[in-house]
C-alpha cells in the first residue's frame, strides 16, 4: 500500500509542479507582454513630445530645453533620449557621460539596453519628417524596477505553487488512504490467516473486491478439504496394507516353510523391509508442508493432552514436564508438530529413568525445541552415526532407540536442524532448531 501511495504522490508532485511552473511563467509572460505594449504607447507619446521641442531657429533646427520634461535634466533619472538630425544630434543630460547602444530599428526594441549604473533600459525609436528633414528620436526608460517586481511575483507564485502542492498532496494522501482502506483491511486479514488467527476472509468488502475474496475463501476451503481427504486416504491405505503384510508374515511361520529356513528368513526380511518402506513413504506423503490457516500448533492447548496420553502409555511414576513462553504458538501444521513431538517424547519416555523435559524457546528468527531425559543416553562418538542418512527406523545405539525417519522428513520439509547432545539431566537431549521462514535453496 505504501509503495502505491508513494507512486501516486510522486506522480502528483511532478504533474502539479509542471503545471504550476507553466502557469506562473505563462502568466508573467502574458502580463509582461501587455505591460510592454502599454509602455510602448507611452514611449511613442514621449517621442512626439520631444519632436515639439525641436524648433527652427535662425541657424536651423535647435532644441528648446524649456519644453523638455525636468526628468530629462536630472542625472540617471531613468528617462533618457537621443535626437538625431542630419549633421547634428542632442542627448538628454540625464545620461551624463553614458552612451547606450541605441537601436537601429524603428519601434520597440526587442532587447533591453545596458544603461548607466547597471540599469536595464526599454527603448523606442521613431522617425519623423520636419521641413523636409528626417528627425530620429529614441527614448529609453529604466526597466529595472519592473524586472525586480516580476522576480518578486515569480517568487511569490512559486511559493503559492508549493503551498497548493502541499495541500493537494495532503488531500490526495487522505483520498488514497480512504480508497485503499478495504485493501489494507484485506491485507491485515491475510496476515491473520498466516498467523493462524482466522480461517476465512471477511466477505463484507467493496463490490470490486468480492470476486477476489470469494475465490481466496474457496481456495482455502478446497485446500483444507483436499488435505484432510488425502490424509484420511493415506491412513486407510496404511491400515489396508498392514493386514496383508501381517498375513504374509504369519505365512512365513507355517510348517511348510520350516524345512526351508533360508527361504523363511529371506521372506521375513523382505516383509520387514516392505513394512518399513511403506510406513516411511506414507509418513512422508502425509506431511502438510506449508501450514494451512487456522491449523497452527497452540502449545497450551495441544501439549496438555499429549502429555496425558504419554503418561497413560508409559509408567505412571514418570515425571513429564514441559516449559514454554506465554502465548506460545508454533507456525507449523498441528498434525505434523504432534507427530514430531510425539515421536521424540515417546522415545525419551521409553528410556528415561524418572524424568522427561520438553522446552520450547522463541528466538529472533525461529524456535528451539529441546527434549531431554535422564536415561542412559548415547555416547558422543555414536551420535553422528545415529543421525546419518540410511539409519533404520528401529536402529538402537547404546540402548537408545530414536526412530528418526519421520523426524528427518518433517525437519526437511521445514528446513529445520537436529542435534543430539548430553542433557543436564544425565541422559540425551534432542535439540531442534526451526527457522520462521524456509531457507532458499542455494
Amino acid at each position: 500500500m505504501k509503495s502505491i501511495q508513494r507512486s501516486l504522490s510522486l506522480g502528483l508532485i511532478c504533474v502539479l509542479l509542471l503545471v504550476g511552473l507553466l502557469l506562473v511563467q505563462s502568466s508573467l509572460w502574458l502580463f509582461e507582454s501587455g505591460l510592454q505594449r502599454n509602455l510602448a504607447t507611452d514611449l511613442r507619446e514621449e517621442t512626439e513630445g520631444l519632436l515639439t521641442a525641436v524648433v527652427r531657429g535662425p541657424d536651423g533646427f535647435k532644441l528648446d530645453t524649456s519644453r523638455l520634461n525636468p526628468r530629462y535634466q536630472r542625472a540617471f533619472s531613468g528617462h533618457y533620449f537621443r535626437i538625431d538630425l542630419p549633421g547634428r544630434s542632442w542627448r538628454s543630460r540625464s545620461l551624463w557621460d553614458a552612451e547606450p547602444a541605441w537601436p537601429e530599428r524603428n519601434g520597440l526594441a526587442d532587447d533591453l539596453l545596458d544603461g548607466p549604473q547597471e540599469q536595464r533600459l526599454l527603448s523606442y525609436r521613431a522617425e519623423y519628417r520636419r521641413d523636409g528633414q528626417t528627425v530620429t528620436i529614441t527614448v529609453a526608460r529604466d526597466y529595472t524596477p519592473i524586472l525586480k517586481s516580476f522576480a518578486q511575483v515569480r517568487l511569490g507564485g512559486l511559493g503559492l505553487v508549493g503551498l497548493a502542492l502541499l495541500i493537494f498532496l495532503l488531500l490526495q494522501r487522505y483520498a488514497v488512504t480512504l480508497a485503499m482502506r478495504p485493501l489494507e483491511r484485506a491485507r491485515q486479514q491475510i496476515a491473520q490467516l498466516q498467523q493462524g488467527q482466522r480461517q476465512q476472509l471477511d466477505i463484507q468488502v467493496p463490490v470490486e473486491l468480492q470476486p477476489l475474496v470469494e475465490q481466496i475463501n474457496h481456495l482455502l476451503a478446497h485446500t483444507d478439504d483436499t488435505l484432510k481427504r488425502s490424509r484420511h486416504a493415506l491412513g486407510n491405505l496404511g491400515h489396508a496394507l498392514k493386514t496383508p503384510l501381517a498375513v504374509l508374515g504369519s505365512l512365513t511361520l507355517r510348517e511348510e516353510l520350516g524345512a526351508h529356513p533360508t527361504l523363511q528368513a529371506g521372506l521375513r526380511e523382505q516383509l520387514e523391509q516392505i513394512q518399513q518402506r511403506v510406513s516411511r513413504e506414507l509418513g512422508r506423503a502425509r506431511l502438510a508442508g506449508e501450514v494451512l490457516p487456522g491449523s497452527y500448533f497452540e502449545c497450551a492447548e495441544e501439549l496438555a493432552p499429549l502429555f496425558e496420553t504419554l503418561q497413560m502409555i508409559h509408567r505412571r511414576d514418570l515425571d513429564l514436564q514441559w516449559q514454554t513462553h506465554d502465548g506460545c504458538r508454533l507456525p507449523w501444521d498441528r498434525e505434523d508438530m504432534l507427530e514430531l513431538l510425539g515421536n521424540l517424547l515417546d522415545n525419551a519416555c521409553k528410556f528415561a529413568r524418572s524424568k522427561v523435559l520438553l522446552s520450547i524457546d522463541q528466538e529472533a528468527d525461529g524456535f528451539v525445541i529441546q527434549v531431554e531425559d535422564d536415561g542412559p543416553g548415547i555416547p558422543e562418538d555414536r551420535r553422528e552415526a545415529v543421525l546419518e542418512r540410511g539409519t533404520r527406523l528401529d536402529e538402537r545405539a547404546e540402548g537408545h532407540g530414536l526412530g528418526l525417519g519421520i523426524v528427518r522428513d518433517i525437519l526437511a520439509a521445514w528446513s529445520g536442524e537436529l542435534w543430539l547432545e548430553q542433557s543436564s539431566l544425565g541422559g540425551l537431549r534432542a535439540r531442534i532448531y526451526l527457522p520462521m521462514h524456509k531457507r532458499r535453496a542455494g
